[in-house]
């Protein structure tokens, strides 16, 4: 009866552990990647699970990472604003003032580097910056691990994630990685027009939308590819509406941001910037590096007549010689009809992204 009683006891014991492992198994998450996007790049180092982005988007919200509690990665990229600042320079703890505008985080997961000036080659690396930044979060790496560490929910779910009951700032970074590349955006006018010019099939949400396009807007799309036109093609074109490269876009004769050359040492990339996404660029003002322009009319303006030569310009900007393409009142009311297509209402509401 003993042999019995001790055999049916390890039974119970062994039935328990394998009951655990399954609850503690991850549950892997599967992007939502529209159909005419390339492939997402996501690092083995970091796959993604529905718990680590649970996570990640619980720490994108949390302010216990800046120094003083007041604010989170949200406060400078508002779902609201396509997730990125409408202030030129984004606030920081007592009122600090960075130099550069909050670039929109949208379909990270297609980036090979981040920040304006390219400095960080992975997202998790970018992740990294911020909360140590004076001008930002202001906080200690070691401070903020110690606040997160402190929360007993936190310490759950980072064991149930990372199967580690250590809590640092690369497993913080890699979770908000993680919820940050869910941060998907494709399914706006453009979309559609992409997909119709493309000869691919759409869905049935899809074909109502195409009769909803206006011949203004495809005007506009004509106008926005021409070489004698608009001439934007040639840094925004495709799916993510973005070539990855860096440019001189002539915004100054004599740059005051070096921009990529503080990181590359390289002269030749003096005032030269990460090429942004146009996706949802009607919600993301201001715009530039610096946030110059307030309003879509001003970006407009500056490719048509206020284009500055500079030893670094890009030769793509064609025009620059003559200040820029130089449209008429009738072209750039087009243009920025076609620009407008590319909001996508649907990423900016989506309650998955938002704040519980």
């Amino acid at each position: 009866m003993r042999f019995l009683a001790l055999l049916f006891l390890v039974f119970i014991i062994a039935f328990a552990c394998k009951k655990e492992g399954t609850i503690t198994e991850l549950t892997p998450y599967e992007l939502k990647v529209p159909s005419h996007f390339p492939k997402a790049i996501i690092p083995e180092n970091n796959p993604m699970s529905l718990e680590g982005v649970t996570l990640g988007k619980k720490l994108f919200y949390d302010k216990k990472l800046s120094l003083d509690n007041t604010i989170s990665c949200a406060s400078c990229h508002e779902q609201k604003s396509a997730f990125s600042d409408p202030k030129k320079y984004s606030e920081g703890v007592n009122g600090a003032l960075g130099n550069r505008n909050s670039m929109s985080l949208v379909n990270l997961a297609w980036q090979d580097f981040f920040f304006w000036d390219g400095r960080s080659k992975t997202l998790e690396e970018q992740i990294l910056e911020p909360i140590p930044n004076p001008v930002e979060m202001h906080q200690s790496w070691e401070e903020a691990v110690k606040k997160i560490y402190a929360n007993d929910n936190y310490r759950a779910q980072f064991y149930r994630v990372f199967k580690t009951e250590l809590i640092d700032k690369t497993l913080i970074s890699k979770a908000i990685a993680q919820f940050l590349r869910t941060l998907i955006s494709g399914t706006s006018k453009y979309d559609v027009m992409y997909k119709i010019e493309n000869s691919l099939s759409l869905t049935e949400s899809e074909k109502i939308i195409k009769n909803q396009i206006s011949n203004q807007e495809w005007a506009g799309y004509d106008l926005f590819k021409s070489l004698n036109g608009a001439d934007c093609f040639h840094c925004h074109n495709g799916p993510l509406m973005q070539v990855k490269k860096f440019s001189n876009n002539g915004l100054d004769a004599s740059p005051l941001d070096f921009g990529r050359e503080i990181i590359t040492g390289n002269p030749n990339d003096k005032g030269k910037f990460k090429v942004p996404s146009l996706r949802n660029i009607a919600l993301t003002a201001p715009y530039m590096h610096d946030g110059r322009f307030a309003t879509l009319d001003e970006v407009i303006e500056h490719y048509s007549s206020g284009v500055h030569v500079s030893p670094t310009i890009d030769p793509l900007i064609e025009y620059a010689n003559q200040g820029g393409v130089q449209l008429d009142a009738e072209q750039k009311m087009l243009l920025k009809a076609f620009l407008n297509t590319l909001t996508d209402f649907e990423f900016v509401s989506n309650m998955e992204f938002a704040e519980e």
